[in-house]
């Protein structure tokens, strides 16, 4: 979502006449996020993001754009990838794959409340039913072998009380069977700067770049360690419940993702302490970057663990 490959509106405009989208207008770099190139492109006939792809190969791509497409015409507020005259919605531009998505309404927030943390919890589980009868399967990139060849790389790197806090939760994580959990095509990213609210409604998800099959309880988690988080760390329980009950209420929860909920918020910050530190410490060069604080993630983790009790009571 940085800015790491140059487009000039005059590489665009050549670019753009492939698609049925008139005259460029305005082009402009999106500089939050650590991942992919993004700008805005305005066009005589509306707003739209492009995407220059920095990590992931042509290959890799075509899951994630007809994700989109499955669940934006279910009625999932998510970006509609759009195609060209040719029928494809992928072309290189600058050497790098690059797609146009339709641009949502909203904005993204810094201080969620009660009633936006249900209607997160509700579009979250809309999300995991309608992704159900997609066909496509992808791997998990950060998965428990990634986690584990990252914690390898950056375990010196930390003193000793966090040596300390990462080997426990990786046991943890050895520990549960996240396979014996209801699967299914999950966002695996989704903080407040990937969705969009119109007052009270979500107007739009996005980034769907790290979406794959997984357990969706580990989507919630992740969820929940963003949008109900407290500065120091803590959970808000209130918000915690209404994004459960919301979602409960679509996809109801089974017993055994009752039982896996204290392990498995510990899990999703440990995936995001790990990649955090990772960019901090083994950057990747780009220009208008914000590499994100780890240190962030490793208070959830803290508290998360100290906690288990108070979070088990944090279930509907």
């Amino acid at each position: 979502m940085s800015v790491f490959t140059t487009v000039s509106e005059d590489e665009l405009i050549p670019w753009l006449s492939a698609y049925p989208l008139g005259d460029l207008l305005e082009l402009q770099g999106i500089s939050s996020g650590i991942s992919n190139t993004n700008y805005f492109v305005t066009t005589t006939q509306g707003r739209y993001v492009l995407t220059l792809f920095e990590e992931h190969s042509a290959e890799e791509l075509p899951y994630f754009l007809s994700l989109m497409t499955h669940l934006a015409e279910r009625g999932v507020p998510c970006p509609h990838p759009v195609m060209r005259l040719d029928g494809v919605q992928l072309y290189e531009l600058n050497g790098k794959p690059a797609a146009l998505v339709t641009c949502l309404r909203g904005r993204d927030l810094s201080e969620p409340s009660v009633a936006q943390c249900a209607e997160l919890g509700r579009v979250l589980a809309n999300m995991h039913v309608a992704g159900a009868s997609f066909t496509g399967n992808n791997h998990d990139s950060r998965d428990v072998v990634w986690r584990e060849a990252t914690a390898k790389k950056v375990f010196d790197l930390l003193n000793a009380d966090d040596q300390a806090m990462m080997t426990q939760t990786m046991r943890r994580q050895a520990d549960l069977d996240i396979n014996a959990l209801p699967q299914g095509v999950i966002h695996a990213d989704l903080f407040r700067d990937n969705v969009l609210f119109d007052g009270d409604e979500i107007g739009g998800v996005i980034d769907f770049y790290y979406a794959c099959r997984g357990a969706y309880l580990y989507d919630v988690a992740i969820s929940v360690n963003d949008w109900c988080v407290n500065a120091a760390g803590s959970l808000d329980a209130n918000r915690v419940v209404a994004l459960l009950k919301a979602y409960h209420t679509i996809r109801p929860f089974t017993q055994a993702e009752h039982s896996a909920w204290p392990s498995m918020l510990p899990i999703a910050a440990l995936r995001f302490w790990l990649s955090r530190l990772k960019d901090k410490h083994f950057p990747q060069a780009g220009e208008l970057t914000h590499a994100k604080d780890p240190q962030h993630f490793q208070k959830i983790l803290q508290w998360g663990i100290k906690h288990s009790a108070e979070i088990s009571a944090m279930w509907i």
